[in-house]
């Protein structure tokens, strides 16, 4: 594994042409501010289940009360274009970083509140969904009884044990959503139950969040008719709000929060990670590069400070995961956070 401030050598993709894309030098949206919030939060309906849901927090947190607890964030949330949605707007996210991240912050000791996309990857299952091979592929059949295929059987076994130990502990609760309303209720609700672990909490935002919303008062309510516009879609969206401050403001001030940048632009990467930890002021943001995610990442703290986690080729060969770098590295910083409060 390798740790350095150097960066990445210079690479080229076909991305089309450069001209006719997006200037993502362009400064993001402005902080959200308190109106913002109410404003958002009282026009847009929490979910039908949330009480339900965060009493099952709450009482995940009583039984944690005196250790770390870390929120992960995990896959894309959806952009409903009918109030009985038949389309949707969707964020290119199938959770790999946030399930293969909690299973390494189980390791670390950390109880893990997971919120994720319904039907992303979960932590170990993912070991076997979302993959080239059916999940039947892993099964065999023995004297009339289904068995795992022997040539699976230790590498399975290991996930289980893992598995299990995270369910006796009580380690692990898993909280789905669904749409960026969803999202933003939950993440909101749950932040505020964590308030009393003050800087024992961690927020591990890797969720893909969308960056636009159709206001309820202008969604329709039946599924859109494909020739009612002349076959054109033409769709007025708004910005989502960017909470991101009132989380390390308002909703959970004492803990260390971290977001993650993702870029297609290696020329951009550093600016823009910097540019979000100056407006939100958090802790730190992760960047990656969409080509190079899964074996680079950069970790953009305050003061310039740049540090590089890198899979060698031989570690890539061998199949290592980049979170088993990016996960004790946090968990350091996150006892630096804690022993500063």
């Amino acid at each position: 594994m390798e740790l350095n401030r150097q960066p990445p050598p210079t690479r080229r993709f076909s991305t089309g042409e450069r001209e006719n894309a997006i200037d993502r030098t362009v400064p993001v949206l402005p902080p959200a501010l308190e109106f913002d919030e109410h404003n958002y939060f009282d026009h847009n309906a929490p979910p039908e289940y949330l009480d339900g849901m965060t009493k099952q927090v709450q009482k995940f947190l009583d039984f944690h009360k005196h250790n770390r607890v870390v929120l992960v964030t995990s896959g894309g949330t959806t952009v409903p274009l009918e109030n009985q949605t038949v389309r949707f707007i969707d964020n290119f996210s199938a959770g790999t970083r946030g399930a293969t991240s909690a299973e390494y912050f189980l390791e670390q000791g950390y109880a893990v509140l997971f919120l994720h996309r319904q039907f992303s990857l979960l932590p170990y299952s993912r070991h076997y969904s979302h993959s080239t091979h059916c999940f039947l592929d892993y099964m065999d059949e023995r004297d009339g009884s289904v068995v795992v295929d022997p040539k699976y059987q230790e590498e399975m076994l290991s996930v289980l044990r893992k598995y299990q130990a995270a369910r006796t502990k009580n380690l692990l609760l898993l909280l789905p959503f669904t749409t960026i309303n969803q999202y933003l209720h939950t993440l909101r609700a749950i932040s505020v139950i964590m308030q009393p672990l003050e800087s024992r909490a961690l927020f591990y935002l890797a969720a893909a969040v969308s960056d636009f919303f159709i206001p309820p008062s202008r969604i329709p309510e039946h599924k859109i008719q494909s020739k009612g516009g002349g076959n054109k879609l033409v769709m007025d969206l708004d910005p989502v709000p960017k909470f991101l401050n009132r989380l390390v403001e308002k909703w959970a001030p004492s803990a260390m929060i971290i977001s993650f940048k993702l870029e297609t632009d290696p020329t951009i990467l550093i600016f823009k990670a910097e540019q979000a930890l100056e407006r939100y002021s958090h802790q730190l943001v992760i960047g990656n590069l969409l080509q190079t995610r899964k074996t680079e990442v950069v970790f953009v703290g305050p003061g310039q400070n740049h540090d590089w986690l890198r899979l060698s080729d031989e570690q890539q060969a061998d199949g290592i995961e980049i979170e088993c770098m990016i996960i004790p590295a946090v968990v350091k910083l996150h006892s630096q956070w804690i022993n500063r409060r």
